[in-house]
């Protein structure tokens, strides 16, 4: 069957700009991370679940710079199914020191594809004690969560765990 109807000018040229676009934002997106100074979207440690696009990496890199965040002292404790996502428990305990001289000062608790996946920030002192917290979140869907500490010396600890939910927590 052939085409009787010619291409008018203006389909055409559209169809020409929108490629344009498409292939200058592929290529670019590399160049942005160079020029704006951000970092790869590549996690630190090797075996730690990537991250996953760039919001939870400016999230990163605006709280712990290019500190390595290592995986140990921290346990993140929560259901691997979680049938309601508006309520997950999390249990987030340390081994780390609560002296004067060395202690949590932050625990960040991070889900990787929430609308807004900085869930929840706890600023600590040494009256604190050990630190054990515990708490509900929302999830919008499966996702990677991460629980990063920050000692008061500027070490950064996290453990992770993937969650798998049911029923979406975030409307």
């Amino acid at each position: 069957m052939a085409i009787t109807e010619p291409i008018r000018r203006r389909s055409f040229m559209q169809a020409i700009v929108l490629g344009g676009v498409a292939l200058a934002s592929e290529g670019l997106r590399g160049v942005s991370h160079r020029l704006l100074g951000a970092a790869p979207l590549t996690h630190p440690t090797p075996g730690d679940p990537e991250i996953p696009n760039e919001i939870v990496a400016k999230i990163i890199r605006d709280h712990f710079g290019d500190r390595p965040i290592t995986h140990a002292h921290v346990s993140l404790d929560m259901p691997q199914v979680a049938e309601d996502g508006r309520a997950v428990p999390v249990i987030i305990e340390s081994d780390l020191p609560m002296t004067a001289e060395n202690y949590v000062k932050g625990v960040y608790l991070i889900v990787d594809h929430n609308p807004d996946p900085l869930v929840t920030a706890f600023h600590l002192t040494p009256s604190f004690g050990k630190v054990a917290i515990e708490t509900r979140i929302k999830m919008k869907r499966t996702s990677w969560i991460r629980a990063i500490l920050e000692t008061s010396s500027g070490e950064v600890w996290a453990d992770y765990a993937k969650v798998e939910t049911s029923l979406n927590g975030c409307g």
